[in-house]
């Protein structure tokens, strides 16, 4: 019986022991992810995902079949899930491709000694399903704020299924200059900012890729999101809007086209509606004491458009400090927005919007938008 207590005692002694240990990591985890930084969360980033879905049951063995490329990023190395925001490097000095080789994107280069490396695995990652003009989401749990944030997506004939992913895929289609944190909207437990982007042409999987070069040191996060444009936004091609406006069915060329024989004369008023014209729509998206962040949505009209440009009349007289996915100008109380190189075309019906520090709200301008 004496020897059966003791034999006993250190196998409760090594449980508390386990218990406690245990309990110290996950402190120690928190304790880090307490104080850490950020992440893309919409749409969301491989890693953050892979917590967000799989989070409460990482173990499940279904987890295999079901979603094999968080499977292998998990067994590869679970920590960089519990540490969805620490993908980043230090002292790049705004030498991304230097400093990242192709291949390696999604893991920053095979940061933090590998820990993320599971990132650049190639595979049928989950999508999330978005139009070609969407919203970017990226939340800063330390309120860092931003140099700059640029936004890329790869390019159409990509497949992230079966390509590694290299700078040459690429193509910039959004970015914002210094933000500090106080511009960003302010959430339980952090700020987030709401990136608005346009992404013309691409239909199918893609990979969106996101570099936010943090605001209180040379620290660069790196997030690459796996997407599926479901072929709405601005892809559309300007063929498919024309024949809604104009249907067949008035005027069928069996019943009276040979009768009426000006067909000449009537389908001309047709066309004219549809002439390239669009339109803008203004708001506030923050202030704060002497500024403001003015948001602008350009939208096509009844034909595809290959540029535009916004004129927004104030009040009062404006400065733009400045601006992003529009070359802005501000002359008194007028500030002139051009397109962009990215996000000039716009399929028919189809939108894109920019955005611009000013200095101060200047109460609310009158808006106009002209089309080429």
């Amino acid at each position: 019986m004496f020897a059966l207590n003791t034999a006993r005692r250190p196998l409760g002694l090594y449980a508390l022991v386990v218990a406690v240990a245990a309990a110290l990591l996950l402190t120690t985890a928190l304790a880090n992810v307490a104080s850490a930084h950020g992440s893309v969360i919409g749409p969301a980033s491989r890693n953050y995902d892979c917590l967000d879905r799989w989070g409460g049951n990482h173990m499940a063995p279904q987890m295999a079949t079901e979603d094999p490329m968080c499977y292998q990023a998990w067994q590869a190395n679970a920590g960089a899930m519990w540490n969805w925001n620490g993908l980043y490097r230090e002292g790049v000095g705004g030498n991304h491709q230097g400093a990242i080789p192709n291949g390696q994107l999604c893991s920053g280069g095979r940061t933090e000694g590998g820990r993320y490396n599971a990132m650049d695995t190639i595979g049928n990652w989950h999508a999330t399903s978005i139009n070609n003009s969407f919203s970017l989401r990226l939340f800063d749990q330390a309120s860092h704020g931003a140099d700059y944030i640029r936004v890329y997506v790869t390019q159409q004939g990509f497949s992230p299924t079966t390509q590694a992913l290299g700078w040459n895929n690429l193509e910039l289609v959004a970015q914002i200059g210094n933000t500090p944190a106080s511009r960003w909207q302010s959430v339980p437990s952090g700020v987030q900012i709401d990136i608005p982007v346009n992404a013309p042409g691409r239909t199918g999987r893609h990979m969106v890729y996101t570099i936010w070069q943090a605001s209180h040191m040379d620290q660069s996060y790196y997030f690459c999101s796996d997407v599926n444009f479901g072929g709405t936004g601005s892809t559309p091609p300007p063929t498919t809007a024309p024949p809604t406006t104009a249907p067949p069915t008035t005027a069928p060329p069996t019943t009276a086209p040979p009768t009426t024989a000006p067909p000449t004369t009537a389908p001309p008023t047709t066309p004219p509606p549809a002439s390239a014209g669009c339109t803008a729509s203004y708001s506030v998206a923050s202030t704060w004491s002497g500024g403001f962040q003015g948001d602008v949505r350009v939208t096509a009209g009844s034909s595809a458009i290959s540029g535009w440009t916004v004129t927004l009349t104030y009040p009062s007289g404006q400065t733009v400090q400045q601006a992003w996915n529009a070359t802005v100008s501000a002359s008194g109380s007028t500030v002139t927005a051009r397109n962009a190189g990215y996000n000039g075309n716009l399929g028919a019906g189809a939108s894109t919007s920019f955005g611009f520090i000013g200095s101060s709200a200047g109460g609310t301008p009158s808006v106009t938008c002209s089309a080429t």
